[in-house]
């Protein structure tokens, strides 16, 4: 008999839990793949697979449960708890505390690299650059040994940062990674090699690693077979989830823990892999059982307890077509007479207008905005939508825009903590000092020299000349950073400090200083809730929070709202109503993404992905034109869009396929002479609803 704990699950679920788990905590438990459908409960069952493993003996500080975000593992460690405490009772919060290897690949990768520093030769003090700064510091590189100025146009600071960035996590040689992702910069293989050799010397003298350095590090480390061993040897299980979305750095990473796969459980779908431009391929995950001798185990989860079964059913015919995947068709669990809705329109104007007008007619029965979603391939399909709801007075919120750190005023305030933590980040300084009122990049490249040169870089501060028209905001500046250095005010007092100093800065930048003050005070309460600066700058830059107030469209005084997102930031979510927008040729898939049969698969999957987040009802919506400006060369025109080539004719059968809005309703359509009557009045009544 299940334990009582187990009994809600269905019998997939339970096999996937109780795989390999006996007496001991399953120690020796021969590696798993649950190939888990969307809406299929993956999170509860890996939840209740960690539970079981604790209740029977396992060593919570042995097991590693990594995701991909910091805040889906805190979800994850929340669901254990409550399942543990369940079963054990009084005995679980002791055993729950203990469980502290939870986390994502690079931040588990910084926290691994921090505690073997001396071994691999790392200062642990060491701090992580974002993507942004990765690419200002190789932008100072590439302008260092005169690229910036080729006859021939050279790639971008961003574009050589992406080419190093593939070649690192795809573990493929710079030969093979120009012709396959950037041919139009295979004529610059010798000075790429040159700048990426640079790029990473440069790193070490100022004591940073990039995101990619978390896992190369890791990766190298393991190669050694001592210390390889000691890292396998800190755990007895680790359970990975979404392991479609990995890369083969990251595959490389849990086979060299565990070579014989004992104790090792993945969790993911192929029809659900959509990060190949972080590198992800989706082959880990179709390769994973023939790995291991004998080949892992396979356990399917093909209930689906989220979409009603029409939606399912349509998604299900999408992803049939796909040309290679794990044989699995999702069940659906709850029943309903409505079939998805395939609307066809004449633009983007009637398809914002199409938009709006049903969201509110769901609202006025009973669905809340925030139970429904648009979702969209690409951040600027939503443009058109935005200002019809802005026009309209309807508060949303967008995901998959301007991050959070992406911010300017937000980037000024942390290159203050971040140089004080680390002085020969020379990224950070420089972005420091050029806030500065008259310090411009080379004044700031002078002082940056003269610190390097000395053993202690803040102190050395004091003694540089100030630099000219700087005023008092020089002195001011060395005050704040020396005050940081010494570490007396203490954590999170420091952010504190660092804000006191830099608000003056940003109401002389910046017009608009007050509403970005308001994300200034966010950040200094997100500080508030680490132990430490090295935590909070590490964890912050690894996992960012996804908008800022003023550029997401946050709505401040309103409890509800519209979700506007992009197809892959709204992978993992659900919604009672979800709208698709452009779904026709040249947006989904895009036009950009079908110049291989693989990348051609991944678009259908992205389809799969935004279809199979509905619950309750679900639109694609297909405008018939597009106006495009200045793509042509007679100039400004209108482009003709033809239904998703996913949805070929013989899937129409499970669509309710519309024109909106009716012909008959359509402008121009009304007989000469006929009378027209205007309800005035019930328009004034509907200025105020």
């Amino acid at each position: 008999m299940p334990a009582a704990y187990l009994e809600k699950l269905n019998e997939e679920q339970r096999r996937a839990v109780e795989h390999g788990v006996g007496s001991g905590g399953g120690v020796s438990a021969p590696p798993l793949l649950v190939i888990a459908g969307a809406g299929s409960g993956k999170t509860n069952t890996l939840a209740h697979r960690v539970a079981h493993l604790i209740v029977n003996g396992a060593d919570p500080r042995r097991i590693l449960l990594m995701t991909f975000s910091r805040r889906a593992a805190a979800e994850m460690v929340r669901r254990v708890e409550r399942i543990c405490a369940e079963a054990l009772g009084a005995k679980a919060g002791a055993m729950t505390d203990a469980f502290a290897w939870a986390g994502t690949f690079h931040g588990i990768g910084a926290r691994i690299l921090r505690d073997h520093a001396e071994q691999l030769g790392l200062d642990p003090g060491f701090t992580i650059h974002d993507r942004e700064d990765s690419a200002d510091l190789m932008n100072l590189i590439r302008h260092e040994l005169g690229f910036s100025k080729t006859a021939n146009r050279f790639p971008t600071k961003a574009t050589c940062l992406a080419i190093y960035s593939r070649a690192v996590n795809s573990e493929m040689a710079l030969t093979d990674v120009l012709p396959a992702f950037f041919p139009w910069c295979a004529e610059w293989e010798t000075e790429l090699r040159a700048i990426f050799g640079a790029y990473v010397a440069a790193k070490q003298v100022q004591n940073v690693l990039d995101y990619d350095d978390l896992l190369l590090y890791w990766a190298q480390a393991l190669t050694d077979p001592g210390l390889g061993a000691e890292m396998g040897g800190l755990f007895d299980h680790l359970l990975i989830d979404e392991y479609q979305d990995t890369n083969r750095l990251q595959a490389s990473i849990l086979l060299s823990l565990k070579p014989d796969g004992r104790g090792l459980t993945v969790v993911g779908d192929d029809a659900q892999a959509i990060y190949s431009f972080r590198a992800a391929t989706v082959r880990n995950i179709l390769e994973f059982p023939d790995r291991f001798t004998p080949p892992a185990e396979i356990v399917t989860l093909d209930r689906n307890y989220r979409s009603t079964r029409p939606i399912l059913a349509a998604a299900n015919a999408v992803i049939d077509l796909a040309a290679e995947r794990f044989t699995k068709n999702l069940r659906a669990e709850r029943q309903s007479p409505d079939l998805p809705l395939l609307v066809s329109l004449r633009d983007e104007a009637d398809q914002a207008r199409y938009i709006v007008e049903t969201v509110l007619a769901n609202r006025e029965e009973g669905t809340v905005l925030k139970q429904q979603a648009v979702l969209f391939r690409a951040s600027h399909h939503s443009g058109p939508l935005e200002v019809e709801l802005t026009r309209r007075n309807i508060p949303f919120v967008k995901y998959g825009g301007l991050k959070f750190l992406d911010s300017a005023h937000v980037k000024d305030l942390l290159a203050v903590l971040r140089f004080a933590q680390n002085p020969r980040d020379r990224v950070a300084g420089f972005r420091l000092l050029q806030i500065l009122p008259g310090v411009g990049p080379a004044s700031a490249q002078r002082v940056l020299d003269l610190m390097a040169a000395q053993a202690d870089p803040l102190a050395a501060l004091s003694g540089i000349p100030a630099p000219r028209q700087s005023g008092e905001g020089w002195s001011d500046l060395v005050k704040a950073l020396q005050q940081l250095g010494s570490g007396k005010a203490g954590w999170p007092a420091e952010i504190a400090c660092a804000r006191e100093w830099y608000e003056p800065q940003l109401e002389r930048i910046y017009d608009d200083g007050g509403v970005r003050q308001a994300d200034i005070r966010q950040l200094e309460q997100i500080a508030s809730g680490y132990a430490s600066r090295e935590r909070f700058l590490t964890e912050l830059t690894l996992d960012p929070p996804d908008a800022t107030s003023d550029q997401a469209g946050v709505p401040l005084l309103d409890e509800d709202y519209l979700i506007l997102s992009t197809i892959h930031s709204a992978k993992g979510q659900e919604w009672k109503s979800v709208f698709v927008l452009n779904v026709v040729d040249g947006c989904i898939p895009s036009d950009l993404g079908v110049g291989t049969s693989s990348e051609a698969e991944e678009e259908r999957r992205l389809l799969y992905v935004a279809m199979t987040r509905a619950k309750d009802n679900l639109h694609l919506v297909m405008p018939q034109r597009f106006f495009t400006h200045g793509q042509h060369p007679q100039g400004d025109r209108h482009v003709y869009a033809s239904r998703t080539r996913f949805i070929p004719k013989t899937l129409l059968a499970h669509f309710e396929c519309r024109t909106w809005p009716k012909a008959s309703a359509a402008a121009g359509s009304r007989p000469a002479g006929t009378q027209v009557r205007v309800d005035v009045g019930a328009r004034m009544r509907g200025m105020w609803r």
